[in-house]
């Protein structure tokens, strides 16, 4: 076993013991909603943890392949239609935890978002000219348009749809940072089309929420079913020759070989797709941590609920605050809405099969109940959470090493469903020795410095994000006309201002 593997094993027992849920006969949330179970898109679908599907069985004795991918999420399962896409003869293995999309990938909210996973002007000084974060955030705009072709041509039970993202702004002083959001999307590579200011008339022409005093439309986005996107996916690239094995947790990885308890996979290219997972079995596994994100889903609603709404595009919705939510209106009449919540466990924990504690299905329901009355009457019909990855500079990485044969793409913080896209066709250029197009993009090669030790980390993760907090309190208390010093201040502190 790798000496990272080692070093690792403590950290191991405690995110696990973090991860489990409570013992109690009456668990927080358990008498209000449907918590856990991954996601409401997978257990919609009959998935489970501990669900086995005989085609994808545990990997059991040794195997040979070209490639090997840990992790059955999009970013493994989009490398190997990539590099599938270039050459079809050859092996991979991919070997999954648990099933395939039960990670971020099977747990988000639905956003096909051109957002660049990180700070364009990070990316651009890292790669030496501005023009490197034009051409990042342009390619994230044409990635949108290639998933939703490929879900076409693929026929991916997805519910996608080319639906644009609204953003409200509840106070004058989130409607001048949208402003000033919009004006900073135009500098770095967005066309006036693809981005547009709403009065409070036109916002209300769309969505009505409460208190709003105006918003943004981007028409690039798109929505979808995260969970039939990432079974449909797994199910493409086997039709196209590879091999997943489901419930076969690797142990450790090394130029060669990636082991776990039952069996090796020998391939000459390794690739690490664990994202917020991937504490266990990075060499440097505090180059990125898990961050944890919340998710409550609501019955289906009635007709006279849309009727005073609105939503009858079925935009994705977002708002400005800080600690800002994400929303999207499903094909059968629910509203989802999500958020950070309890941002992050102590020694980078996961959250096992996703429950939520009370406290934030309460914070999600009332932001959900104070932009929307109307949602009031009807009842949360499930909670869940899971953890996005996050690195010390917020900023994606895509690092392919071709003497050891070694790979990983991570760091999406957030923005992981066109970006893993994206960022696994960079990763299946470097594996073919590509280095123009997709595989030249800034993120390639970049390497970020570690984030602290416990429990600095800890701490200040959570004042960060209670300063957020803080920071959207004050301005809605004093109706602000400027963004609060508090999140300006945390902003900077975390790389983020741009």
């Amino acid at each position: 076993m790798p000496s990272s593997s080692r070093r690792t094993s403590a950290r191991r027992v405690a995110a696990r013991r973090s991860s489990r849920p409570a013992s109690s006969s009456r668990r927080e949330g358990e008498d209000a909603v449907r918590n856990g179970e991954i996601s409401y898109w997978m257990q919609s679908r009959g998935l489970a943890s501990g669900r086995r599907d005989g085609a994808r069985a545990e990997l059991n004795g040794d195997v040979d392949a070209d490639v090997c991918i840990v992790g059955a999420g999009f970013t493994g399962l989009w490398a190997a239609y990539h590099l599938l896409l270039r050459d079809r003869a050859l092996r991979i293995v991919i070997l999954e935890r648990e099933i395939a999309g039960y990670g971020a990938s099977g747990r988000n909210a639905g956003w096909l978002s051109p957002l660049v996973p990180g700070n364009r002007r990070v990316f651009s000084r890292s790669a030496g000219s501005r023009e490197a974060g034009v051409r990042l955030q342009r390619r994230m705009l044409e990635a949108v348009d290639e998933v939703l072709g490929i879900v076409e041509r693929e026929s991916i039970d997805a519910a996608a749809i080319r639906s644009g993202n609204v953003v409200v702004a509840r106070n004058p002083a989130a409607m001048q940072r949208l402003r000033d959001r919009l004006a900073a999307d135009r500098a770095w590579g967005y066309t006036v089309a693809e981005g547009a200011e709403l009065s409070a008339a036109e916002l209300a022409e769309r969505i009505r929420v409460r208190g709003a005093v105006g918003g943004l439309f981007y028409p690039t986005v798109g929505r979808i079913d995260p969970g039939g996107l990432v079974r449909g996916l797994a199910a493409l690239v086997e039709r196209r020759g590879a091999v997943i094995h489901e419930h076969s947790e690797v142990t450790g990885i090394a130029s060669g070989v990636a082991r776990t308890a039952s069996g090796s996979v020998r391939a000459r290219v390794v690739l690490r797709c664990t994202e917020g997972y991937s504490v266990d079995l990075a060499d440097d596994p505090r180059r990125i941590i898990p961050i944890n994100s919340s998710i409550i889903i609501t019955e289906p609603l009635p007709q006279q609920v849309w009727d005073e709404i609105g939503w009858n595009r079925r935009e994705l919705f977002s708002d400005a605050a800080h600690v800002f939510s994400y929303s999207q209106r499903t094909d059968d009449g629910r509203i989802l809405l999500g958020g950070r919540g309890n941002p992050y466990r102590f020694g980078s924990g996961t959250g096992g099969d996703g429950r939520v504690d009370r406290a934030t299905v309460e914070a999600l329901t009332s932001r959900l109940h104070a932009m929307f009355p109307a949602t009031a009457a009807h009842g949360i019909a499930h909670a869940w959470s899971g953890v996005l990855g996050v690195t010390r500079d917020w900023c994606a990485s895509v690092r392919f090493d071709p003497s050891s044969g070694l790979g990983h793409a991570q760091g999406y913080a957030g923005h992981g469903v066109t970006s893993a896209y994206l960022a696994a066709k960079t990763l299946a250029e470097r594996v073919l020795g590509e280095r123009d197009g997709d595989a030249a993009l800034p993120w390639a090669g970049r390497q970020t410095r570690n984030w602290e030790p416990e429990p600095i980390r800890w701490a200040g993760v959570h004042a960060m994000y209670r300063m957020f907090a803080f920071a959207d309190w004050d301005e809605e208390r004093r109706g602000a006309t400027r963004t609060s010093i508090f999140a300006r201040l945390g902003s900077r502190l975390a790389g983020l201002h741009e």
